[in-house]
């Protein structure tokens, strides 16, 4: 019977953390293969224009982004394999067993780097009308609603970057955001309020999504004074936060009160030998290049992990 092979390291998420990470870890010479569960680019990939990474004064979109930072991890021989699906790791004597919903991997180390997704509003109404109005992307569906009245819910950095893209297709842009001012940095505030095309609900949140086959509308309640109102829309884009992927690891690492990996300044969990990196790890802010730079720790610690095993 032929014997497992034994990887140096397997990184669990292919956003720009874990692509990074594989860049080093390659790099250094160490056997190394990615595991993600769908495509890999993570959610930067759907960004329709990522403004502040260094290097791109203009701007670059998302997907062109995430693809270079994949050509570099191919060209220094990381092994991607994608729609792996991982359902648990197992610390074992010798190494890890990753365990995937289509077969098992074998670690001397492992750096997870998963990300989340996105928040639910947490309405019944938001389940049934997913993919009939309620989306969570406005890059991917925008463009089906030109001239549309649209409902964005969310005021941070992500909710006024997709209100502002949706200006693009849509009639109007109503931001629905439950206190009363925006969370989002100070150069995409200023652009949302000088675009005629949005408009905002202050100290409000969706408290039902109605309509027939589709969207037709949305029930708003303030949350200061408890009055509800009704508007028309056609399309509902929920931007509020993220939920880390941390299920298939809880019990195994220390997580913190909002399901993200409890790590040290370099990126080690309290199991030796398990490292996490970018989104999934929990710390203040959640950046493309704060991700970068979590993967670039993460790939040089967990080197200096196995050379210490060697030793």
């Amino acid at each position: 019977m032929a014997k497992d092979v034994v990887y140096d390291v397997v990184i669990i998420g292919g956003g720009p953390a874990g692509l990074t990470a594989a860049i080093y870890t390659a790099r250094e010479m160490l056997s190394t293969t990615l595991l993600e569960k769908s495509m890999t680019g993570g959610i930067p990939a759907i960004v329709d224009r990522i403004e502040n990474y260094p290097g791109f004064p203009d701007g670059i979109s998302g997907m062109e982004l995430m693809q270079n930072i994949r050509a570099q991890a191919d060209r220094f021989g990381a092994n991607i394999s994608e729609f792996e699906d991982v359902s648990k790791i197992i610390p074992g004597r010798q190494c890890f067993e990753i365990i995937s919903d289509s077969r098992r991997f074998l670690a001397k180390a492992v750096i997870i780097a998963t990300g989340g997704v996105p928040r639910n509003l947490g309405i019944a109404s938001e389940q049934e009308f997913l993919g009939r109005g309620v989306s969570y992307c406005a890059t991917c569906d925008g463009p089906l609603y030109r001239n549309a009245e649209l409902i964005v819910v969310g005021g941070g950095n992500a909710a006024i970057q997709e209100a502002l893209y949706l200006t693009k297709f849509a009639r109007r842009v109503t931001v629905i955001h439950r206190r009363d001012k925006l969370r989002a940095q100070p150069v995409l505030q200023e652009r949302a309020f000088k675009n005629e095309k949005i408009r905002f609900i202050w100290d409000s949140v969706v408290s039902n999504i109605f309509g027939a086959e589709q969207v037709e509308g949305v029930e708003i309640r303030n949350v200061k004074s408890g009055e509800k109102i009704s508007l028309p829309a056609e399309g509902v884009f929920i931007f509020i936060g993220w939920v880390p992927n941390t299920e298939f690891v809880r019990g195994l690492v220390n997580l913190d009160d909002d399901g993200h990996i409890i790590t040290d300044a370099e990126m080690h969990t309290n199991v030796p030998g398990i490292i996490a990196i970018g989104d999934v790890r929990s710390k203040p802010f959640r950046q493309i290049a704060n991700a970068v730079g979590d993967g670039a720790v993460g790939a040089l610690s967990a080197s200096k992990y196995l050379e210490g095993l060697h030793n």
